[in-house]
């Protein structure tokens, strides 16, 4: 792989990440899962895990299951970037809804207090494997009843770890949030930055 790599690959479908990645000035393409891989699968949950070892082992698995891909289908060498992002009350790992009960019920838990939302991010150059987390915390205001089912009705909930877009109109009931803006988004940006540079990665700014 050269030193300065013309583009990286990533193996996210997230529109979120596409963008904060050209925000940062990094030439990417898509590397998604084949018909036959069960990706959702990569992102069960095991025992009693806490929010931390589950969203790297996710990123982790991810980044080896892009790896695996990249060979199979002969494709130019470029460093693989992945992320995972979960939402955290405590211990218990808020996952995306399957269903608008289940959207209802996490936005009823986030509401009127603090959670986390968390972000592993994981690049693989060729050579090395370097895995980053970021954590947040993010408070929402009480949310009424009828604002809960509108934002459900919306449909912007589902596909969402917790039930929430930071980028979406619930933005306007988050009364504090610390850490990164992105990281909440899906993609740290600082730490993803981060990561690029020692693959050789050049940014916008770089």
């Amino acid at each position: 792989m050269s030193a300065t790599p013309a583009f990286i690959y990533l193996a996210s479908q997230s529109p979120r990440r596409r963008q904060l990645l050209d925000q940062l000035g990094v030439v990417h393409r898509p590397l998604l899962a084949d018909e036959g891989e069960d990706a959702e699968a990569l992102e069960a949950v095991q025992g009693a895990e806490l929010p931390a070892a589950y969203v790297q082992r996710v990123t982790a698995l991810k980044l080896a299951a892009a790896w695996a891909r990249l060979a199979r289908r002969a494709l130019p060498p470029a460093p693989i970037l992945c992320a995972d992002t979960t939402v955290a009350v405590g211990r218990q790992i808020l996952g995306k809804p399957e269903d608008a009960q289940q959207a209802r019920r996490m936005l009823q838990m986030l509401s009127g207090r603090s959670h986390r939302v968390l972000t592993a991010i994981a690049l693989h150059d060729g050579q090395h494997s370097r895995l980053a987390l970021q954590v947040s915390r993010v408070r929402f205001a009480p949310l009424a009843p009828a604002l809960i089912e509108r934002y459900v009705a919306s449909g912007e909930p589902f596909g969402k770890a917790g039930g929430y877009a930071v980028q979406s109109a619930l933005a306007g009931w988050i009364s504090h949030l610390a850490g990164s803006y992105s990281g909440v988004m899906g993609l740290p940006l600082h730490e993803t930055a981060q990561l690029l540079r020692l693959a050789g990665v050049r940014t916008a700014l770089a």
